[in-house]
């Protein structure tokens, strides 16, 4: 007898038989429910169920993103409606009907938020959807995200950062997941790894481990960043800026002009200019003060402001830049390099091209072989120095120091020639 018309027993399925299974067939448990194994092994939960005297069937999702469990609840749940003279089709058609990518997000932190053990946690699941998922997916319908959607996301980068792209890619399957069982969308989960992302991207324990990211020589410094004032765009002044401050890419990319205190001095005369990061938005939770040298300050100057967008690096749109766009600036020097035939940019150790957060990687090893004091440089990359009691006793940030240091720092940058003559006017290029 055909598997497909074998009919099981009333909740015959386990847990264990729903994973395993790669026979095709049909395989049912009780109250209309069944799971369909395609001829590819692809999994589906299907409901049988008379809606108002019409037979019909309803796609519930499929495993492991909708188990065993949570199938037979929206099974029972779909019958009794049906059986109250509703139409749980047309409720799951309209729950569907235009749901983004970021309202599910929204919702499913707001129900799955608590069980989250530290706000540490909670932070880092909303920024890594914010930082990376939300520029690509974040207006568009779940229903019509595709695995192509979520790798436009990944690719970029998963070989220089690949375990936050592997906890990325993780979220966005959950949040997909829940937009199923919600009803926002319909068949096989687009984020999901095994037989799917994991056909595509290589596995995250074959990518390079973990350690820094590929950093600049600092015999390449000084060409690389006259390339850079040769390139145009707000993601190029963003990159800049980064590299002037030594700052993390969300840090700059989230930046608005509330956190810029030029102390109401004129341009020529900037030392009491100071960027203040606020605890919110730094990785280890505490304000950070970066003084902003003559070239920053320049810099920031010359910028266009968008009415209505808070951001100093803003989105064509007006929201926040990318973290893509940035380190798309980078690859395109590189590649323009290698295309010249040219070794381009890499780092010394692993020989893959440099990648914007490697630019601290930079400034570290920059710091350490000019003499600069430990403890300085790192409070300059905002790492914590020391044991908890020590940073107790650390009342100070070393702002006054560290100016002079970022601008020794800037001098490194433009070839030991003057400061402040030789970064390009962004205003004229934009």
């Amino acid at each position: 007898m055909p598997r497909e018309n074998i009919r099981r027993p009333e909740k015959a399925l386990s847990p264990r038989f729903v994973e395993t299974v790669t026979e095709p067939g049909k395989y049912f448990d009780g109250q209309g429910l069944f799971l369909r194994v395609s001829n590819n092994g692809a999994k589906q939960w299907v409901q049988r169920i008379t809606i108002r005297g019409k037979r019909t069937e309803l796609g519930l999702g499929s495993p492991p993103a909708v188990p065993l469990a949570t199938a037979r609840k929206l099974a029972l749940e779909n019958r009794g409606t049906a059986m109250l003279g509703g139409d749980p089709l047309a409720d799951k058609r309209k729950a569907r009907e235009g749901m983004t990518f970021a309202e599910a997000v929204d919702k499913y932190l707001a129900a799955k938020l608590s069980e989250f053990r530290n706000e540490k946690h909670r932070k880092q699941w909303r920024s890594t959807l914010d930082t990376y998922a939300a520029p690509v997916l974040g207006p568009k319908l779940v229903s019509e995200i595709t695995v192509q959607d979520v790798l436009r996301v990944l690719q970029p980068i998963w070989a220089a950062k690949t375990e936050t792209a592997s906890r990325l890619r993780g979220r966005i399957e959950n949040v997909l997941s829940w937009a199923t069982v919600s009803g926002h969308r319909t068949g096989d989960n687009p984020a999901r790894w095994k037989g799917n992302l994991s056909e595509t991207l290589p596995k995250p324990s074959k990518v390079a481990k973990g350690g820094n990211q590929p950093a600049l020589a600092l015999s390449d410094v000084s060409r690389w960043w006259a390339d850079l004032g040769q390139r145009d765009g707000m993601a190029a002044r963003a990159l800049q800026f980064l590299t002037l401050t030594a700052a993390r890419s969300g840090e700059v990319r989230g930046l608005t002009w509330d956190e810029i205190d030029l102390g109401g001095v004129a341009r020529s005369n900037t030392q009491g200019a100071v960027w203040t990061v606020p605890a919110l938005r730094m990785k280890n939770g505490r304000e950070h003060r970066v003084p902003l040298t003559p070239e920053a300050v320049a810099l920031l100057e010359a910028l266009p402001r968008m009415d209505g967008s808070p951001f100093v690096f803003f989105a064509p749109r007006g929201g926040m830049l990318s973290d893509m766009s940035i380190s798309a600036v980078m690859r395109r020097i590189q590649e323009l390099k290698t295309k010249n035939g040219e070794i381009g940019y890499l780092d010394p150790r692993n020989k893959r091209p440099a990648v914007p957060h490697g630019m601290r990687s930079t400034f570290r090893q920059w710091a350490a072989e000019r003499g600069y004091q430990r403890d300085m440089a790192e409070i300059a990359l905002a790492h914590f120095i020391g044991s908890e009691v020590e940073r107790a006793y650390q009342r100070s940030d070393m702002l006054d120091r560290r100016r002079a240091m970022m601008e020794d720092w800037v001098g490194f940058l433009l070839g030991a020639e003057a400061a402040g003559n030789n970064l390009i006017q962004m205003g004229e290029r934009q």
